[in-house]
């Protein structure tokens, strides 16, 4: 079984068609967010170290780091802060070392930029996930190079020079490019996790059956695992997390094995250690309990934020395991 080995400093995650699903928590990310941008900009961390914290006690088992963050006033004052390749790089380092020295949980490096992604891996501890590289030309020439250095796990999104193509044939011939590509590097299918791109269904009402079909194909004749934005297939519609819910659980009965996406909503987590439960990838119902337990506390108006933080401090002072060396999520 093809095996993604992701780490932090003290714990292990695997991403595999036999392990519990990965859930990456996308939330510390200040595209369109303009309050945490704007956070960002005075070097204000505190909503990153909020997120950090929520996002894990809510179940996610990696963290997604993105520096897409715009300064407006700086830019104002120095033309510098108008190009991403200035901003980001000592940006991710700075996430990166507070949200590791926060949380314990490895990390997704996630820009557009090569010297951004270059600071994370030269910050972060452990084995992090890259996040991404594309079937560009020049991104291949730029990314798989530090992929095959630092030994890490690439994410690999299936969009070329062509762009994003509608037709999923295409989008499927891309993936196997970068597999390709990645093996002239030396770099295992095993550290290629492929993003397949979610359409919203809202747009393109064959959205949900084309990437579940090319998730299998994925699986079966490449052998790689599976990502995405999960919220993308909902983009436009009223009741977003119904449909989200929805899609989860259907993306993993076939064979998708990791998302990015926000933990800090019940009715995806929900849905989720369901279908772990349900794929027999929750050992004696072990998550599925301690989530249902979750959920009896938000009866009593707390969140599912402040529930999920509860159980885990009290799973501490008891003694209760919170993961060691295998996170199994």
């Amino acid at each position: 079984m093809t095996r993604t080995v992701i780490e932090s400093a003290t714990k292990t995650v695997v991403i595999g068609f036999d392990e519990p699903f990965c859930v990456i928590g996308e939330r510390i990310n200040p595209t369109g967010r303009k309050k945490l941008a704007a956070e960002l900009e005075l070097g204000d961390f505190s909503t990153v170290e909020r997120d950090a914290l929520e996002q894990v006690a809510c179940g996610a088992t990696v963290l997604d780091i993105n520096s897409g963050a715009v300064f407006s006033n700086k830019m104002a004052e120095d033309p510098r802060y108008a190009d991403n390749n200035f901003v980001e790089p000592p940006l991710m380092r700075d996430l990166c070392a507070r949200v590791q020295a926060l949380v314990d949980v490895p990390l997704c490096i996630d820009s557009s930029v090569p010297a951004a992604l270059l600071a994370g891996l030269e910050t972060c501890n452990g084995r992090p996930l890259l996040n991404s590289v594309t079937g560009e030309e020049e991104r291949l020439e730029a990314i798989l190079p530090l992929v095959k250095k630092f030994n890490v796990p690439v994410v690999a999104i299936s969009n070329d020079d062509t762009g994003i193509s509608e037709d999923p044939d295409v989008r499927f011939a891309v993936a196997k490019k970068i597999v390709e590509r990645a093996a002239d590097f030396g770099i295992p299918a095993h550290d290629i996790v492929v993003d397949p791109l979610v359409m919203p269904i809202g747009a393109m009402a064959t959205a949900g059956h084309q990437v579940f079909t090319l998730v299998r194909r994925l699986r079966d004749e490449l052998g790689v695992n599976t990502t995405c934005g999960a919220s993308n297939i909902s983009f436009g519609l009223p009741n977003r997390h119904g449909v989200n819910a929805a899609f989860l659980p259907m993306a993993i009965g076939a064979g998708m094995t990791s998302a990015i996406m926000n933990p800090v909503r019940v009715q995806e987590m929900e849905a989720i250690r369901a279908a772990n439960l349900l794929m027999n990838h929750d050992a004696n119902g072990g998550a599925w309990i301690g989530l249902t337990k979750v959920m009896d506390a938000m009866k009593d108006g707390v969140s599912f934020a402040e529930a999920s933080r509860a159980a885990m401090d009290a799973g501490a002072r008891t003694g209760g395991r919170r993961g060691g060396r295998r996170a199994r999520g």
